[in-house]
């Protein structure tokens, strides 16, 4: 798929299966499906908006949609591909779309992990959409504005992102929160290496995702005014034994 027939695949999503799809991706609004859905594609929250009342119209919802136009032949073309979808059918196409390597997500899934992947989705989800906002706008913040970017999220070395200016650098370590405010959390691996590299080390938090996305850049983060405290956790892991 393309990624406009990606933007337009959740927009028939949410206009047909309305506030049940809402709740099946973790979102408690419109404003912030689109806000999420919109960033983690590499488009515009108001594109995923159009989209969704361009097919309004075809369902029965309380929307009046853009009934008083012709659907544009792209738009049919999804429609008439995908719109017999059941609810199950739909929710797992768009989750995979959206999330990379999703299918991995439901091999082996049990009976208890359903409630709680639907946390795991909107995580996900989150961080991607604020990782996809940071590559948007970083040039557009006076300190970056002449640094060149490479892509570190696959890496699993700390941080999100390396910026970098001649001899200087930054690496950036991308967080999203839903509300303007809320906690965030540093793996074991991020806080070693924002100890290590200090003020050229930089948090960025994108914020407010359930209405107008804002960010925050914090430099140095272990020596600002953030208190961040070790958590441990115990698991207790279940094993099934048998002999040869």
């Amino acid at each position: 798929m393309s990624q406009r027939d990606k933007l337009i695949l959740a927009g028939l999503y949410l206009s047909k299966f309305d506030k049940l799809a809402l709740d099946e991706l973790g979102f408690i609004s419109f404003q912030e499906a689109f806000n999420i859905l919109g960033f983690s594609l590499g488009g515009k929250p108001s594109s995923i908006k159009n989209y969704r009342d361009e097919f309004d119209p075809l369902f029965e919802n309380n929307r009046k949609g853009w009934h008083k136009r012709e659907m544009r032949g792209y738009l049919k073309e999804i429609y008439d591909g995908f719109y017999q979808l059941d609810f199950f059918e739909f929710s797992e196409l768009v989750k995979s779309t959206i999330i990379t390597d999703y299918s991995l997500l439901s091999i082996g899934k049990t009976k208890k992990d359903i409630d709680y992947e639907k946390s795991i989705a909107k995580r996900i989800l989150t961080g991607k959409a604020a990782e996809v906002y940071f590559m948007a706008e970083y040039k557009k913040i006076d300190i970056f504005s002449a640094y060149q970017i490479k892509d570190t999220t696959n890496l699993a070395c700390g941080f999100d992102f390396r910026l970098t200016y001649e001899e200087a650098f930054y690496c950036i370590e991308v967080k999203g929160l839903n509300e303007n405010k809320g906690s965030i959390q540093l793996t074991e691996k991020e806080f070693f290496v924002a100890q290590n590299l200090k003020s050229s080390f930089c948090l960025f938090i994108v914020k407010n995702f359930k209405e107008k996305p804002i960010h925050e850049t914090i430099f140095d983060p272990l020596n600002s005014q953030l208190k961040f405290k070790e958590i441990k956790r115990e698991i207790i892991q279940i094993n099934y034994s048998t002999s040869i």
